[in-house]
């Protein structure tokens, strides 16, 4: 079985033709592989690896835990970031917080509804804390089902990137559950995690939003 952590040599794919720009990961810039699977089970969640195959981020959604909030973790289990759906919204809407209250919101997650600008799937604002509440920090473009996502920042650089993962073995495909997310400098990994989970929520499987949403 090939393994689903990355090998630290292999290059960056180029797999969504014009859509997706190729993003040549800096030498200081965070290459994570990302497998949609829980380590626990009868968790859904996700495990995340470094580009040296150390596990460096968890989500394990238990069934019986509160069904509106997931938990971004370290390989050690420690809270780093929580993500909470907004109830009483219009639109698909989220809250990202440090840690595990709900004290310190870091920035709100939105689901694109602009007609207009159909390359636009999901935006990304402040939730205050040195800056304007509602500002404008990230616009993701592309299509996360295809797992083929860009970031942009509010200068329209580009700072990250979701991207399907290939095999080093000829005729093996990892699927849509194994990909990568490569994190420029000047963005926090464990925050473009978080709003991987929510992208997930927003456009992945309908047995996963299941759990989140009834």
């Amino acid at each position: 079985m090939t393994k689903v952590y990355p090998n630290a040599a292999s290059p960056l794919p180029q797999v969504c033709g014009g859509e997706c720009r190729e993003l040549e990961a800096d030498p200081v810039s965070a290459v994570l592989t990302v497998w949609k699977k829980s380590l626990i089970f009868n968790c859904d969640g996700f495990t995340v690896f470094g580009a040296d195959g150390r596990l460096v981020y968890r989500v394990d959604n238990y069934m019986f835990r509160n069904k509106g909030e997931i938990v971004l973790m370290d390989a050690l289990g420690n809270c780093l970031l929580t993500v909470r759906r907004k109830r009483l919204s219009l639109s698909d809407s989220w809250t990202v917080f440090d840690g595990e209250t709900a004290d310190n919101p870091r920035f709100f997650v939105r689901k694109s509804a602009n007609l207009l600008n159909t390359k636009c799937v999901a935006s990304v604002t402040s939730a205050g804390g040195g800056r304007s509440k509602n500002e404008m920090l990230y616009e993701i473009q592309g299509s996360y089902p295809r797992r083929c996502c860009t970031f942009y920042d509010d200068k329209r650089r580009q700072v990250a990137e979701i991207r399907q993962k290939e095999s080093s073995i000829k005729g093996v495909d990892f699927g849509a559950d194994v990909f990568r997310l490569v994190v420029n400098p000047g963005m926090d990994a464990a925050a473009a995690m978080a709003i991987v989970i929510v992208l997930d929520q927003m456009y992945g499987s309908s047995t996963a939003r299941f759990f989140l949403t009834n």
